[in-house]
C-alpha cells in the first residue's frame, strides 16, 4: 500500500542513484535513431541559478520525451574551464596564504588550479543530479581535457594556416585589475553619477578662435588625433581640414569631417582619442589618424603623455587635467549627469578601451557559411525572432579577439624567434623543426605566455566533445546534434560560432534548431539580483517542494517569448499536483483499481470509459505535438489539465459509485481502465515530474506488469492508436459542462453548500434528454440538487443559465434573499468599476507610463483585466436574477 503522505525529499534522492547505477540516462541504443543534446557547459567555478535550472529543465524534457519515443538520446555533459573565474578563485586561495602566483610560476600556479578544479570542480554537476538531469555521465567532458585540449591546438593551427588567424594591434576590452582583455560579455555597464567637461580648442593659427568639445574622461584628451565634426555643419565648415592646438600636449591635431559626430549633441564637435575609445578607434581608420595609447596595463598614465602626468594612476590623472585646463581658462564649464560606464564582471573595476597586440580570428569569413545556413533554413532559431538578431550580429560582425592574458586556459601554440618571427604549431617539436627549416639553424624559441579566450574552445563543443579531431563512431553516430537549449545573451558569444566552426570542421552545421529561452524574473518581473535580494536558489527551492514541483514549474511557465515570473506560490501550487496525483493513485489502489497485463483501451463499453479513453487520445497528441513545436508550457498544461480536472476531479468522482459499489463486469471494466490510464499519466508525466512517475511506476505498476526497466524507457503514448469516441466525448462533455455551470452559479449566489436545490432542464434535444437520464444520479449528487425536472414552467425567483439550446433554471427564492443578493451583486460591480476607473486613470497617464518600472505598469495592466472579468461575472450573475 501507498504511504499516505508522499515525501519528495525520501524518493528523489533514493531513486535518482538508482538510476544512475543501473545506467538508466546511458546512450547507445542500437535500436533508435540518434537525438543528441550537448549541455551548455557551465563554468567549473559555478553553481546552479534559477536560469541553469531553467535551462536543463527544458534540456531534460527533450531527451526524456526522445528516449520514451525510442530515440538513442545523448545528452552529453560537461564543464568549461572559465579561464578568468577559475584563475581568480585559485589566486583568491593562495593570498590566503600569503602567497602571489608570480612567485610559484606558471607551472606550479596551473597545477594548484588542476588540483582545485579535482576537489572543488564537480559542485554544479552535482547540483544538476538533484534536479534529476538524465545525462549520460559515462562522457562527461571538461574543456580542458587531453582530448579538448587537442582539438583546440587542431583547430587553431589550421586556422592561423589558412590566414584565418592572425596578430594584430587592435582596441580591446582591459581589465586593468586582472591585466587581461576580456569579451563584450564580461562587461557590465553601470549607471553612475559624473560630469562632462567642456573644454576649449584653440585654433593653430588663429588662437582666438576655439572649438569647445565635451568628454566625461578629460585623462584621455592626452591621446588626441583629432577633432571631428559633422560634414553637414555649417558652424563648422570654415575649420575642416585645419589644425587645433591640442592643450596640455602642445601638439597640432587636425578637424576632419565624419559623420560620427552628432550636431544635436553638445557643441556638435568631438574629440577623437583612437586609442582609448572604439567609436573613435573606427574614425581615426577612416582618416589615417595616429593612434596615441596613453596607458600601461594598469590603467596608469604612460611615457606618451607629456612629464607631469606620467605614471598617475587614471582617475588621479583627470583631476589634475581638468584643474591644468581650468588654469590655463580652456575649461568652459562642467555639467553632471548620470551615464553608463563599462565594468569588469570579474574585477569590479572600470574597464578601458586598450590598444594592445592580440590574437584574432577573421569572424567575417567564418560568418559567412553560418548566415547562409540559417538563411537556407538548415538552423531555424525558435522563436523565429531571435534569427534576426543572430543576422544583425553576424553581418556586422567584428574580428575576435581570441587571446586573454592568463595562466589558466589552453596556452596559444605560437613560437617566437630570435628575431620575432612566429611559428605556429601543434607541438613545440613541430615549431623547431619550423624554425630550423626558416633560419637554417636550431635557434632558441619562446613560447607566447597567453591563453585563448574560453569561448574558443567552448566553440567546438558539438564535435570536441564526441572524440574529433579522431573519427571516432560517437562522432559518426551522434554529429550534427539535434536541438541546442541557450538563453539569448549567448547566441553570439558561443551559438554563432559554434555554427561557424561546425560548418567549417565537420562540413554541416551543428544542430538543425536553436531554442531560445526567456528570462527567469522575481514574481513582480524584476531581474534577480542579490543587491535586490530577490534571488531564488533553485536548490532551495527543490529542498522545500522537491526538484518534480520546481522542474514543473518553469516548464508550465515557459512560454516562448515571454520571461517567467517566478514565484513560490506557483512552485507550492505545483507541489500540490504532485500531492493530488499521489492520492489518487492511493484512491485507485484502495479500490482495487490494479494493472492487468495485456488490457487494451478499445475493449471499453462503458460510456464513462469511452470518454475517458477518448480524451487520453486528444491530451497525448497535444502534449507530443507542444514537445514537438517546444511549446513546454502547453504540454505541460494539456497534461495538467488531464490530470488534475478531467482525471482527478471528473472521472473518478464519476467512476466513485462504481468502485465503490458491487461487483459485476462494469466494476471491473472501470478498475482496469482506471488502472491503465493512471499509467498512461504517468507516462506522459515523466519528462516534467520524473521522481514521483518513477516512483508510482515501480509500486503500482512493475510488480504487477512484471516489466523489468525503467518507466523512462517504456514507449511514449501512441495518440494516433489510442480509440476515439466522438459520441462518448460529446455526451461526457456536456454533462461536465452541465455540472460545472450549475456549480458555477451556485458559488456566484451565494448558495450554501449544504443546500440541495431544484433544477428545471428546458430546451433539451433528444439525445440531452437521454444524457440526463442516465447521467442524472451524478449531476444530482455532484451539483447538490434535489430533484432534476425535464421541461418544467420556470417558477420566480429563478436564476437561470444556458448551455447551447438549453436552459437551466435554478428557483432560488427559498434557498437565498434574492433581494439582499442583488443589492450585494450591485455593490461589488459598482466597488469593481471604482477600481477600474481608478487603473485606466494610471494607464492613462503618460507620465506614470514613462516613469513606473516596467513590472508595476505590467501589474496594472493585470489587475485591469482581471477587474474586468471580474466585473462581468457579477454583471451577468445579477442578470440572471431578473
Amino acid at each position: 500500500m501507498l504511504d499516505k503522505t508522499y515525501s519528495a525529499q525520501d524518493v528523489e534522492t533514493r531513486v535518482y542513484e538508482a538510476w544512475e547505477q543501473t545506467g538508466a540516462f546511458d546512450s547507445g541504443r542500437s535500436d533508435g535513431r540518434p537525438f543528441t543534446i550537448v549541455i551548455p557547459p557551465p563554468n567549473v567555478t559555478g553553481s546552479l541559478h534559477i536560469g541553469h535550472a531553467l535551462n536543463n529543465t527544458l534540456q531534460d524534457i527533450l531527451c526524456r520525451f526522445e528516449r520514451m519515443r525510442g530515440r538513442d538520446v545523448l545528452w552529453q555533459p560537461g564543464t568549461d574551464h572559465a579561464g578568468i573565474a577559475t584563475q581568480m578563485v585559485v589566486e583568491r586561495q593562495l593570498a590566503e596564504q600569503g602567497i602571489d602566483r608570480r612567485a610559484i610560476g606558471r607551472e606550479e600556479f596551473v597545477r594548484r588550479v588542476w588540483n582545485w578544479k579535482e576537489q572543488s570542480g564537480g559542485t554544479i554537476i552535482n547540483q544538476l543530479r538533484h534536479l534529476g538531469a538524465s545525462c549520460d555521465w559515462r562522457r562527461e567532458r571538461f574543456t580542458m581535457d587531453e582530448g579538448l585540449s587537442r582539438a583546440v591546438l587542431k583547430v587553431f593551427v589550421r586556422l592561423y594556416k589558412e590566414g584565418l588567424i592572425y596578430r594584430d594591434k587592435r582596441l580591446v576590452n582591459w581589465d586593468p585589475k586582472l591585466g587581461t582583455a576580456i569579451s563584450d560579455l564580461e562587461v557590465e555597464s553601470r549607471e553612475v553619477d559624473g560630469q562632462l567637461w567642456y573644454f576649449r580648442y584653440p585654433l593653430a593659427d588663429d588662437p582666438s578662435r576655439h572649438v569647445v568639445v565635451a568628454t566625461t574622461r578629460p585623462e584621455t584628451m592626452l591621446g588626441d588625433t583629432a577633432v571631428a565634426v559633422h560634414p553637414d555643419d555649417a558652424r563648422y565648415r570654415d575649420i575642416v581640414g585645419r589644425d587645433v592646438m591640442l592643450p596640455l600636449a602642445d601638439r597640432r591635431i587636425p578637424v576632419v569631417a565624419d559623420e560620427h559626430s552628432d550636431p544635436e549633441k553638445g557643441s556638435g564637435a568631438v574629440k577623437i582619442t583612437p586609442a582609448h575609445d572604439f567609436n573613435d578607434f573606427e574614425v581615426g581608420r577612416r582618416h589615417g589618424l595616429p593612434m596615441i595609447n596613453i596607458l600601461d596595463a594598469g590603467a596608469n598614465l604612460n611615457d606618451a603623455v607629456p612629464e607631469a602626468y606620467r605614471g598617475m594612476e587614471r582617475y588621479a590623472a583627470r583631476k589634475k587635467v581638468v584643474a591644468d585646463m581650468e588654469a590655463l581658462g580652456l575649461l568652459e564649464k562642467v555639467e553632471t549627469q548620470r551615464h553608463a560606464v563599462p565594468y569588469g564582471d570579474r574585477g569590479g573595476v572600470p574597464i578601458e578601451p586598450w590598444l594592445t597586440d592580440q590574437w584574432y580570428v577573421d569572424a567575417a569569413t567564418l560568418a559567412r557559411p553560418a548566415i547562409d545556413a540559417v538563411e537556407r533554413g538548415e538552423i531555424r532559431f525558435v522563436p523565429r525572432n531571435w534569427e534576426k538578431t543572430y543576422f544583425e550580429w553576424m553581418r556586422n560582425i567584428e574580428p575576435w579577439c581570441i587571446s586573454r592574458q592568463l595562466w589558466w586556459g589552453h596556452q596559444i601554440p605560437a613560437w617566437y624567434g630570435p628575431d620575432g618571427e612566429v611559428f605556429v604549431e601543434e607541438t613545440e617539436e613541430a615549431a623547431a623543426a619550423a624554425a630550423q627549416a626558416h633560419y637554417g639553424r636550431a635557434v632558441a624559441l619562446t613560447r607566447d605566455d597567453d591563453v585563448l579566450d574560453t569561448w574558443f574552445s567552448s566553440a567546438l563543443w558539438p564535435f570536441s566533445t564526441m572524440g574529433w579531431p579522431d573519427q571516432t563512431p560517437e562522432l559518426a553516430r551522434y554529429y550534427k546534434t539535434d536541438v541546442l537549449v541557450t538563453g539569448f545573451d549567448i547566441i553570439f558569444f558561443w551559438v554563432a560560432r559554434m555554427v561557424m566552426m561546425g560548418i567549417h570542421f565537420m562540413g554541416e552545421v551543428p544542430f538543425h534548431t536553436v531554442y531560445v529561452h526567456a528570462l527567469v524574473r522575481d514574481e513582480k518581473g524584476q531581474k534577480m539580483s542579490k543587491s535586490k535580494g530577490n534571488v531564488m536558489d533553485p536548490l532551495d527551492l527543490v529542498s522545500a517542494y522537491g526538484a518534480d514541483a520546481v522542474r514543473f514549474t518553469l516548464a508550465a511557465m515557459a512560454a516562448q517569448g515571454r520571461d517567467i515570473k517566478l514565484s513560490e506560490q506557483r512552485i507550492e501550487g505545483y507541489r500540490n499536483f504532485g500531492t493530488k496525483l499521489w492520492n489518487a493513485a492511493r484512491f485507485t489502489e484502495m479500490n482495487g483499481c490494479v494493472a492487468v497485463p495485456g488490457w487494451q483501451p478499445d475493449a471499453v463499453s462503458t460510456t464513462l470509459n469511452r470518454w475517458i479513453v477518448d480524451r487520453l487520445g486528444v491530451t497525448a497528441a497535444t502534449v507530443t505535438e507542444a514537445l514537438e513545436a517546444y511549446r513546454f508550457n502547453d504540454a505541460a498544461a494539456a497534461v495538467y489539465q488531464f490530470t488534475w480536472g478531467t482525471f482527478c476531479d471528473w472521472y473518478l468522482e464519476l467512476a466513485k459509485p462504481v468502485l465503490t459499489g458491487g461487483d459485476g463486469p462494469e466494476k471491473t471494466e472501470t478498475q482496469a481502465c482506471c488502472a491503465w490510464l493512471l499509467g498512461q499519466i504517468l507516462h506522459l508525466l515523466q519528462p516534467f515530474m520524473p521522481f514521483v512517475a518513477e516512483e508510482l511506476w515501480d509500486r503500482l505498476y512493475r510488480p504487477v506488469l512484471q516489466a523489468d526497466g525503467w518507466l523512462m524507457h517504456r514507449p511514449w503514448p501512441d495518440a494516433a492508436a489510442l480509440p476515439r469516441d466522438p459520441e462518448a466525448a460529446a455526451e461526457l462533455e456536456w454533462v461536465i459542462a452541465l455540472i460545472g455551470e450549475v456549480r458555477g452559479l451556485r458559488s456566484e449566489m451565494n448558495v450554501p453548500a449544504s443546500a440541495r436545490i431544484e433544477m428545471i432542464v428546458n430546451g433539451a434535444d433528444d439525445a440531452q434528454k437521454a444524457w440526463l437520464d442516465r447521467h442524472g444520479e451524478a449531476i444530482g449528487r455532484l451539483a447538490r440538487l434535489e430533484t432534476l425536472s425535464i421541461d418544467a414552467a420556470v417558477p420566480a425567483g429563478s436564476a437561470q443559465l444556458v448551455l447551447g439550446e438549453v436552459t437551466a433554471v435554478l428557483p432560488l427564492a427559498n434557498v437565498i434573499d434574492l433581494e439582499q443578493e442583488k443589492q450585494r451583486l450591485s455593490k461589488q460591480i459598482d466597488k469593481l468599476a471604482g477600481e477600474i476607473r481608478k487603473i485606466e486613470g494610471k494607464l492613462g497617464n503618460a507620465s506614470f507610463l514613462a516613469r513606473a518600472p516596467e513590472h508595476v505598469v505590467e501589474e496594472q495592466r493585470e489587475q485591469h483585466e482581471q477587474a474586468q472579468a471580474t466585473a462581468a461575472r457579477l454583471r451577468q450573475a445579477l442578470a440572471r436574477l431578473g
